[in-house]
């Protein structure tokens, strides 16, 4: 097992606007257009609103009759992020335990993250389509450390593991990331408000476009802690 700083790395890693190059809740919402939805976005970028309550409430303007048409429009609108097959395959051969940890729904992460055989490593919110409007459930909420109200959050699944034995990665890109980017001992951000937080904040920080990127630091740290 590889080392980094004499710790076993773990990497959380984000997927709207990270794995994939665009923010999928965003995209849905300007394609479905519900009335009201730009506001309760404003909010959550503005941390007027937490991401729980923001999040619900964008899906709550949506009828449950759209499900399928969502999730076909997420799948053939969802662009990957150059060189993350390359990277799920770095990291299988150099067994770094990868977590995929998502603000995003259920209904549309797993079926794109799919070809990936990914399932067991992810965790998002989930979905109930039992009612007249798509209502979110948080199978993932925050523990009693966490009073951000995250939805899925992910401090608390960063918790869930020692910093004494492990080398916490995070890589992402927006304000859903930026609670976990305090945690971790790195962060690889590919978003300007996750990128600008960590310098505001000075934390150990990378900027990449590209996962071939995140490949190339990794495997540096790794000669260097050989």
């Amino acid at each position: 097992m590889i080392a980094i700083a004499e710790k076993q790395p773990i990497i959380f890693c984000d997927f709207d606007g990270t794995i994939t190059t665009k923010d999928n809740i965003i995209a849905i919402m300007k394609y479905i257009n519900p009335p009201g939805w730009e506001a309760i976005k404003d909010d959550i970028l503005a941390e007027r609103i937490s991401i729980r309550s923001g999040v619900g409430r964008l899906f709550d303007l949506i009828s449950v009759d759209r499900k399928q048409e969502i999730v076909s429009f997420v799948l053939e609108q969802a662009e990957i992020r150059d060189g993350f097959s390359s990277f799920l395959a770095y990291v299988r051969e150099k067994e770094i335990t990868l977590k995929i940890v998502s603000g995003g729904i259920d209904f549309f992460v797993h079926p794109v993250l799919e070809p990936f055989q990914l399932a067991d490593e992810v965790y998002c919110n989930g979905s109930d389509f039992s009612g007249s409007t798509i209502e979110i459930t948080w199978p993932h909420s925050c523990d009693n450390h966490c009073t951000n109200d995250c939805g899925c959050c992910k401090p608390t699944i960063l918790r869930q593991y020692s910093d004494d034995d492990f080398y916490k990665i995070v890589i992402g890109d927006s304000i859903t990331d930026l609670q976990a980017a305090k945690q971790a001992d790195e962060v690889f951000a590919c978003g300007s408000f996750l990128l600008e937080k960590c310098r505001e904040l000075g934390l150990t920080h990378t900027s990449f476009n590209s996962f071939h990127q995140v490949i190339e630091k990794l495997e540096s740290q790794l000669e260097v802690n050989a």
